[in-house]
């Protein structure tokens, strides 16, 4: 009795976080294309007031990928979806959405915005062509803490992109974007 007990308790936890997700991924895929580049224009804003590090970044950058509000939840089971915008001379090219699946210890809700400036041609064409980004695979990806940040100067970007996850709100015990698929949405 104790292993059907589990089996419906892990059941329950499986179809309460796909209600979740699917109802968050819902919500922000009903965002028109005009919102979207609204969101995250000041989006990117607040991470210039936040991290003037990041607006130093953004003008060596050869596009800025903008996710203004991703959505985390789990409970054993969770993930994470967003929808964002790919921007290049201030000029918005395309949209994006950004997914994550995970399992183990974790439990709670959160929303976070994250933006990964494309500092060559490389990324940018490895995004463009690539059937889905999954951030770990292909182009370096360095995400910059607050304590990183500081050392980050012109002279230093070396890598292929630099990712900042800031205005986090809730409650979550990890943040990561490793293993997050990037994938191209029609508007």
């Amino acid at each position: 009795m104790s292993t059907l007990r589990r089996s419906f308790q892990h059941l329950f936890i499986i179809a309460a976080t796909t209600c979740a997700l699917t109802g968050f991924s819902q919500q922000a895929a009903a965002a028109s294309a005009e919102d979207l580049n609204k969101d995250a224009a000041q989006s990117l804003q607040t991470l210039y007031r936040s991290n003037p590090v990041a607006e130093s970044i953004a003008k060596k950058a050869r596009a800025i990928l903008i996710f203004p509000s991703i959505v985390k939840a789990g409970l054993v089971f969770g993930g994470s979806y967003g929808e964002g915008v790919l921007t290049r001379d201030a000029h918005t090219v395309g949209y994006y959405n950004s997914v994550s699946a995970s399992w183990g210890w974790q439990a709670g809700a959160e929303s976070y915005s994250y933006v990964v400036f494309l500092m060559s041609e490389k990324a940018v064409k490895y995004l463009d062509r690539s059937n889905g980004w999954e951030i770990g695979v292909g182009p370096t990806v360095v995400v910059v803490n607050e304590g990183a940040a500081k050392n980050l100067s012109s002279s230093t970007l070396k890598d292929d992109a630099y990712a900042f996850i800031y205005d986090q709100q809730g409650l979550m015990a990890s943040l990561s974007i490793e293993g997050t698929k990037i994938s191209r949405i029609k508007r």
